[in-house]
């Protein structure tokens, strides 16, 4: 287990309990028209170098980071499943070889409906995932053709039960809402499908029009309407309600689960747990110094180029072996990251706030302040009285404080008023 020096030079901070680890997959077959994710089609022959790559960041920050204990792995992108078959057991089983993981272990990789085959999903389980996360996106036909899908809702819900044949009782279902040109009827619709599925969780984004993807030009030409931010705001207290008589705890502001299903590797973000990203565009969060401040990084975009940086990254990390210290200037170092900043105080007590704010259940305030080192209530005194004579925070207890059911959807005004100008 990593055991930091103990020196001014070099303040110690442990990863005693753990991290999560996420593996980033920058390839798909076709890019969707709204994302912009770092994602890139067409480069399949970087698929192998890609691989070589990955397994060489995965086993230098083993070594680095002295094998710690790993509770959570998560396969994002891009598209994982659209791996050629056997590269997600050689990742998986890099990690195996280089880190200590939990034996309870969510493991869970992103995955494209077409792509579930039953090879494909017998595949990815013998691998040694148990958690699958399905981008279905809409069960209206229509719709996934505009948002540039491959497949058709007949087929999201096929990949569903194939993923049950295969063995998997942990299932995610990805859904948008606030599309151009969708109606409450089509999502009433979409919502009623997936109810009839049954899958263990479901997490509904409304679409943000990004900066330079197509989806956004083509609003912006008059190609596409402008989405309903009131039509929006009725898709999600329709999906509130159904979601709620159909048994679903909504937890966290876009996601829902049958008990005991929650997805423990975003609860890792949201409570602002230790994380190591892998692989390009990867970001990463470490504690460093004394008080553990975040030391938020993120890894080159370029996959040709990250790929080159990872031979050097291996070989710097094998002749410097363990780190007495997790520190912001040995990240620095590290040849495949391309930037880092330390939380400041103001920004670590304000993440703290709305990072726990969005987790439904509430945030223990007095916790959050002893694990931060940072009076929240007092430093956030009058914030705290106003929202609550808005309605839109609830004290449980004296510590417990939780957003109102009002403040679902302006979740981010509030958020905003922990922020320093």
């Amino acid at each position: 287990m990593f055991q930091p020096a103990q020196s001014h030079d070099h303040p110690a901070f442990t990863l005693d309990e753990g991290i999560s680890l996420y593996v980033h997959v920058p390839f798909c077959l076709s890019k969707c028209p709204y994302c912009d994710f770092n994602t890139y089609q067409g480069i399949e022959s970087q698929f192998e170098d890609f691989l070589t790559a990955v397994i060489r960041e995965i086993t230098a920050w083993s070594v680095v980071l002295g094998r710690p204990t790993v509770n959570t792995i998560f396969l994002g992108g891009g598209t994982p499943s659209y791996l050629p078959d056997g590269d997600v057991a050689r990742i998986l089983d890099a990690i195996a070889r280089n880190y200590r993981v939990s034996d309870d272990a969510e493991i869970t990789a992103e995955c494209n409906p077409n792509d579930l085959i039953p090879e494909k999903c017998a595949e990815i389980r013998a691998a040694g995932i148990n958690r699958v996360s399905i981008g279905v996106q809409s069960m209206d036909n229509g719709l996934l053709a505009m948002l540039g899908r491959r497949h058709d809702a007949d087929e999201a819900a096929e990949a569903l039960e194939r993923c049950r044949r295969a063995g998997f009782d942990n299932v995610n279902l990805d859904l948008m809402y606030g599309l151009p040109q969708q109606s409450l009827d089509q999502w009433q619709d979409t919502v009623a499908r997936v109810v009839s599925l049954a899958p263990e969780h479901l997490s509904l984004y409304s679409l943000t029009l990004e900066e330079g993807t197509p989806l956004r030009r083509w609003v912006q030409q008059g190609r596409l309407p402008e989405p309903d931010p009131d039509l929006a705001a009725d898709m999600y207290e329709h999906a509130r309600a159904a979601l709620a008589a159909a048994g679903y705890h909504h937890y966290e502001i876009s996601n829902w689960t049958l008990p005991g299903l929650g997805s423990e590797h975003n609860l890792a973000y949201w409570r602002d747990l230790q994380w190591v990203g892998v692989g390009p565009g990867a970001h990463s969060s470490l504690r460093v110094g004394d008080a553990g401040s975040a030391c938020r990084f993120w890894t080159v975009r370029s996959p040709r180029e990250y790929a080159r940086l990872a031979r050097d990254w291996e070989m710097n990390a094998a002749q410097a072996g363990l780190w007495p210290a997790v520190s912001a200037d040995r990240i620095a170092a590290v040849p495949t990251v391309d930037g880092s900043e330390v939380s400041d105080e103001a920004t670590t007590a304000a993440e703290t706030m709305f990072l726990g704010l969005r987790l439904l259940d509430g945030m223990d305030i007095a916790a959050a302040s002893a694990r931060t080192g940072i009076d929240l209530s007092d430093r956030y005194r009058q914030e705290l009285a106003e929202l609550k004579e808005d309605g839109l925070l609830v004290w449980e207890g004296d510590t417990r404080l939780r957003l109102a059911e009002e403040a679902y959807l302006v979740a981010n005004q509030v958020f905003t008023r922990f922020l320093v100008e």
